[in-house]
């Protein structure tokens, strides 16, 4: 639908002073959080913004509108109505009925309610913005230190998890729904695929009870041959393996949006937009997925960690 879309350029302020191209690194907590459709969304109007030589302020003042209002659209954190597309089309000169269609899609996709609707009360905002780049992105690599990533873990290891948290059962309930629609809608899209680097100290971390682990693991081991789930192993033991990565995740979208990463906290989670951010998270991620275990070699060294929980 926006595969030729266009990716921006360097953004400026509103005075016409650029601020470097994607320079944007934002934590979030409890706000609001841009959504896929809409980041797309904004940053091809961007590009048409400054394909016609205009600043945020002087676009604002021709459309009638603040500078913030233009700001925010830009940034994935307010969607234009169908109305407004048609006075930033002639603002904008884009006069290209396929390139108007497409952005037209965006508009009502970023207006629809998110699957996880359901779920927006007892899931943290930085949470729901994860899922929906998760739901965009052709390809999600991810190395994850502590715990096992949520689309690797067996609904018995989810549950354990979940209940270690604060709030009544109710909610562990709701959490757990959660997690098992995300899941499945990964399954279910054929056009998606997962790298992900385990820690074997994650593994080592017990949760839940010996069997829930047991059964984990040797999930573990099936997915190694999965055809859209790539797994590597970052042994505890080795002198070379390069974990100073940390929590991440790296959302590739092919030509729809640049790359974006994600390095969640405790309670937050930081979004990188700017290039050069993304790219060092790239190369570390890479470097540790070259030092790690291959498939073959992980799925031994399971079956070895299997036996310890018997």
């Amino acid at each position: 639908m926006a595969e030729q879309l266009p990716i921006a350029a360097e953004p400026d302020d509103g005075s016409g002073q650029k601020t470097g191209r994607r320079g944007a690194v934002r934590y979030l907590q409890d706000e609001t959080a841009p959504r896929a459709a809409r980041m797309v969304l904004g940053i091809a109007l961007r590009r048409c913004r400054e394909t016609v030589g205009l600043s945020v302020g002087e676009a604002a003042e021709r459309l009638g509108g603040s500078p913030s209002k233009v700001s925010r659209i830009e940034s994935g954190t307010f969607s234009p109505k169908q109305q407004d597309l048609l006075k930033f089309f002639a603002l904008y000169k884009i006069t290209d009925t396929r390139e108007q269609t497409q952005l037209r899609a965006l508009a009502s996709e970023a207006h629809q309610s998110p699957w996880w609707q359901p779920w927006s009360t007892v899931t943290p905002k930085y949470l729901q913005a994860v899922v929906s780049f998760e739901d965009m992105a052709v390809r999600v690599r991810s190395y994850e230190p502590i715990y096992l990533h949520g689309l690797l873990q067996t609904p018995e290891y989810t549950r354990a998890l979940v209940e270690r948290g604060r709030g009544p059962a109710s909610l562990h309930d709701e959490l757990v729904q959660f997690r098992t629609v995300r899941r499945q809608r990964f399954e279910a899209a054929p056009d998606k695929n997962l790298h992900c680097i385990v820690d074997e100290s994650a593994l080592m971390r017990p949760v839940g009870s010996a069997k829930i682990m047991r059964e984990q693991l040797e999930h573990l081991a099936a997915l190694t041959f999965h055809p859209r789930i790539q797994l590597r192993l970052a042994p505890l033991y080795d002198y070379e393996a390069s974990v100073e990565l940390g929590p991440t995740t790296i959302f590739d979208f092919g030509r729809r949006l640049p790359t974006m990463a994600y390095a969640e906290g405790y309670d937050g989670g930081l979004f990188i937009e700017d290039e050069r951010g993304v790219d060092r998270r790239e190369k570390a991620f890479d470097l540790l997925a070259a030092r790690s275990l291959a498939p073959h070699a992980m799925r031994r060294r399971l079956q070895t960690m299997v036996n310890r929980f018997r």
